[in-house]
């Protein structure tokens, strides 16, 4: 009996090893889980009318031109680079020879140039650690850049790193680089901005003397220590030492907190990184 109980203990603790250890190994997520996780893509979908958009995905604003697109019912996609804070335009050359496959189907070749503003949708997102390339997907927010009829036009990017960085890259840095041509956009939070933005009233003089009252009767307070973020903390703990966020964006698994001069980032409810 001796013997059966000392293996029930050692295949217990194993069992217990073999549970825990690769379990919390396994929750790290990959590069493409976090920028997926980022981003989310649109759904769209088409009747007899056309296409339209299913579900919004995350809400982008381009920031920089040369983009070129074509409409969501081509067949085709032209890629646009950015490389070393460069974009770089499809050839014409290229566009050319997409225009002559169309004419064989009896269709004119349409191309559009976005411009610095326009909003767009990712699509798809796939990291090539192998080729240091980032490529994505975008498909026009037409009600956004008030497009009319729609076209939902798409274009591909490929975000290209120096040899052998997209390795060792974190999250934030890929996403700063993306941000540098495609940045989330504020519209993304609009309904709050718009409540946010109703604080001041714009009544009566009743209303701005009570508020200078008060100002006046408010005492000086003590200047407080200084806060401090730290990696793994919890929203809750980030909230009781910050307060409540300007802005938050939630992107399932990835919950992003924008203060006026911070901005931190959540991965399954922890502190990932701070910007």
């Amino acid at each position: 009996m001796g013997q059966q109980t000392l293996k029930a203990v050692i295949s217990g603790v194993g069992f217990i090893l073999t549970a825990f250890v690769p379990c919390s190994l396994a929750q790290a997520p990959t590069l493409q889980e976090q920028l997926a996780a980022q981003y989310k893509a649109v759904k769209m979908g088409s009747d007899t009318s056309g296409y339209s958009v299913v579900e919004s995905g995350t809400l982008l604003a381009i920031q920089k031109g040369g983009i070129l697109a074509v409409p969501y019912s081509d067949q085709s996609v032209l890629t646009t680079k950015y490389e070393g804070g460069s974009v770089h335009t499809p050839s014409g050359l290229l566009t050319k020879g997409i225009g002559f496959g169309m004419k064989r189907f009896g269709k004119e070749q349409t191309t559009h140039l976005f411009q610095v503003g326009d909003k767009v949708y990712p699509s798809k997102i796939d990291v090539n650690v192998a080729s240091d390339k980032v490529s994505m997907l975008i498909i026009a927010c037409d009600t956004c850049n008030k497009t009319d009829p729609p076209t939902y036009n798409k274009a591909q990017v490929v975000f290209q790193f120096p040899k052998g960085s997209l390795a060792k890259a974190g999250a934030g840095e890929v996403e700063d680089t993306i941000g540098q041509l495609l940045s989330i956009s504020d519209d993304a939070q609009q309904g709050g901005g718009d409540q946010g933005g109703q604080q001041q009233p714009q009544g009566g003089q009743g209303q701005q003397g009570d508020q200078g009252q008060q100002q006046g009767n408010q005492q000086p307070q003590p200047q407080a220590e200084p806060q401090s973020i730290e990696k793994g903390m919890t929203t809750d703990q980030v909230e009781a030492a910050m307060g409540k966020p300007e802005k938050i964006v939630n992107l399932g698994p990835k919950k992003i907190y924008v203060y006026k001069d911070l901005k931190v980032t959540f991965l399954n409810g922890k502190v990932f990184d701070v910007q």
